[in-house]
């Protein structure tokens, strides 16, 4: 029977989503949490950094199959499934509700919870690093054209680079920082295996709590009807079902390592809330952007919810 009972971490995160809906942070109180959630993952990223030999790193950087196979899961994968799903699904929410789906299905992957659970699921990190960051560094560019192509009659707009300048000092320079403070206290790190797993877990704890603060502030459980936000939240599982199962399958066929199929799960089927709440408001000006963000927040809970569960079960294999 203990197999089929919630492990500590998956009881964690719905204690994280209970304390969210119940007491959400707010004004001093939700900037200190962002503060201390960009601390977190910092700290992660330069664990990982000191924890990877530089050789796992520039194997990483060089798996070009996995990385085209991952932001092909991103880009083309999640797009065909919105727009061929939509007879089926749309009927179940709104029109502007599921111009929030096929908005969803454009954005990049996710970067510190794709690399966290990939981590805890023992796949390969240091691909995962590159693959999750290549994929949010160039949504900031292939969304806006999706959204063109996806979604008729949604123009562009106008790009910022604070994503970009965000990703490199939030992630990449404390992985460098890693790298470099290697040979000095990597060692230390590789036998506190338990200290990463600690950092690991509270950094996606930390976003799902400010994250989900952040939807309840917006009236999360007060817009909508709740056949409604049920439709919603069945269209956003059924989407992630799909894209599970093809980024598992899919990489088996194609022959990748365990480890390899590892990183394309968690980062092919993640969607980034971070990236696409910017995205929208220069996209979709003059839109109902509440709506066109709900799916993007309510998706952004099911991934972590069931990637917990399943990074899990492939740790216990």
């Amino acid at each position: 029977m203990r197999r089929f009972l919630p492990d500590g971490f998956t009881l964690s995160l719905i204690a994280t989503v209970v304390l969210a809906s119940l007491l959400p942070c707010r004004g001093v109180a939700a900037d200190a949490f962002e503060v201390i959630t960009d601390i977190a993952i910092g700290l992660l990223f330069f664990l990982h950094g000191a924890k990877l030999p530089r050789e796992a790193v520039v194997a990483g950087m060089t798996n070009w199959r996995l990385h085209l196979t991952v932001l092909a899961s991103t880009f083309v994968l999640f797009p065909v499934l919105g727009l061929v799903l939509k007879p089926l699904l749309s009927p179940l929410v709104s029109p502007d509700l599921y111009l929030g789906i096929l908005f969803l299905c454009t954005l990049p992957s996710t970067v510190q919870s794709s690399i966290a659970f990939t981590s805890i699921a023992r796949g390969n990190v240091s691909a995962a690093i590159v693959s999750a960051s290549a994929s949010s560094l160039l949504g900031i560019f292939i969304t806006p054209l999706l959204v063109g192509l996806v979604i008729a009659g949604t123009g562009g707009g106008a790009l910022s680079w604070h994503s970009v300048g965000t990703i490199v000092v939030q992630l990449f320079v404390p992985f460098v920082a890693g790298q470099v403070a290697r040979r000095w206290i990597g060692e230390w790190v590789r036998r506190r295996a338990t200290l990463l797993t600690f950092v690991d877990r509270g950094s996606i704890l930390l976003v799902v709590y400010t994250a989900f603060s952040a939807a309840v502030l917006q009236g999360l459980w007060h817009q909508l009807p709740m056949p409604v936000l049920g439709g919603l939240v069945l269209v956003n599982a059924v989407l992630l079902a799909c894209a599970l199962l093809a980024t598992r399958y899919g990489a088996r066929a194609l022959g990748f390592s365990r480890e390899d199929e590892i990183t394309i799960v968690f980062c092919g089927s993640k969607k980034s809330l971070a990236s696409g709440v910017p995205m929208a408001k220069v996209l979709f000006a003059g839109h109902p952007l509440g709506l066109i963000v709900l799916p993007i927040m309510l998706f952004h809970q099911i991934q972590l919810m069931t990637c917990a569960v399943l990074a899990r079960r492939y740790a216990a294999r």
